[in-house]
């Protein structure tokens, strides 16, 4: 297992995550302890929750299974995700923030988070209201390491430019959808992430399982997978490329040409990206797990590369693709 820094920081992480949003509803105690057993087992110390998963009971069971392990784990969690009724019971802001963690710390059995991120966008608290709070988290001792999920370009960058301004810890680490299907981060995101070298680890690198090898396309359906209804893919159609099925045919191939499984395949083309230390990958069963494993610890050759960028290629955008080369253009 490789252990890469994330972002600018000193913490290491491995270039697998595991996901645990299964926990307490896909996965049970049993199932959770065996698919942890296989992280630990292979060198995975990268932990990755939310205090809404399974409506806490992904917390709870990581707690209670990280039980004389926690040294060896790099914890990361979220808020932001309304956990009750009422008006203060989510989103960003101090009030919320100060009382998230302490719920997340007690049902994880931990006095400190690895990391915290701001889950999702709060349109109505001020950004330095959430930047303040977290930073006295961090003088508290609560949280090591601060982050953001599913930011805008210019949101990431004015939230580092307000902690750097006023000397506040500043998010060292993005989480973003990322895949070979979605790669609208590229445009603007991850610029920014390296420009201010804030570690990319993204959520979905399997598109939901469309890029595991199992499908032909967006459109089959498996019986026995979350397929079966469509409705698990309902809300990942909108964002995928138009020429996601030629994607995906593309994936097998050279998958089938190198001797490696799809899925393998699709981690690796994204962990062999600069900005990109850790994929988090969830899993249901252990074996499961253990399959997304054997992305770990090599390179796809270059040709390989060169195809899966090519097919995947975002429709020029606005105005990237109008400025590139301007200043030959006279």
């Amino acid at each position: 297992m490789q252990y890469n820094n994330v972002g600018l920081s000193g913490l290491k992480v491995s270039e697998l995550c595991l996901g645990t949003m299964t926990f307490g509803r896909e996965a049970g105690a049993d199932e959770a302890r065996a698919i942890l057993d296989t992280a630990f087992e292979a060198g995975v110390n990268f932990i990755d929750t939310a205090n809404t998963y399974s409506k806490g009971a992904s917390e709870t069971l990581i707690g209670e299974l990280l039980a004389g392990r926690r040294h060896e784990t790099v914890i990361a969690t979220k808020f932001g995700n309304p956990v009750a009724p009422g008006p203060n019971n989510g989103g960003s802001s101090r009030a919320h923030i100060l009382r998230a963690v302490e719920d997340s710390l007690s049902r994880l059995r931990t006095d400190y988070l690895d990391i915290y991120y701001v889950h999702h966008i709060d349109q109505t608290t001020p950004l330095e209201e959430t930047l303040r709070a977290l930073d006295d988290l961090v003088k508290q001792g609560k949280v090591r390491y601060i982050g953001c999920s599913n930011f805008e370009a210019w949101r990431l960058l004015e939230s580092i430019w307000i902690s750097e301004t006023r000397n506040l810890s500043r998010f060292v680490i993005y989480q973003p959808q990322y895949n070979l299907l979605v790669r609208d981060i590229e445009d603007e995101i991850i610029p920014v992430a390296e420009l201010k070298q804030v570690g990319v680890v993204p959520w979905g690198p399997l598109a939901g399982g469309l890029l595991t090898g199992k499908y032909r396309g967006a459109s089959d359906r498996i019986e026995g997978t979350r397929s079966q209804d469509g409705q698990s893919f309902s809300n990942r159609i909108p964002f995928l490329a138009p020429n996601h099925d030629d994607i995906i045919e593309a994936l097998r191939d050279v998958a089938a040409a190198i001797g490696r499984a799809p899925g393998s395949v699709a981690l690796r083309w994204l962990l062999d990206k600069p900005a990109v230390p850790s994929v988090i990958v969830g899993a249901r069963t252990a074996g499961q797990f253990k399959d997304n494993l054997a992305a770990s610890g090599w390179s796809l050759p270059a040709d390989v590369v060169e195809r899966l960028d090519d097919v995947s290629k975002p429709a020029p955008r606005y105005p990237k693709e109008s400025e590139l080369g301007r200043d030959r253009r006279g």
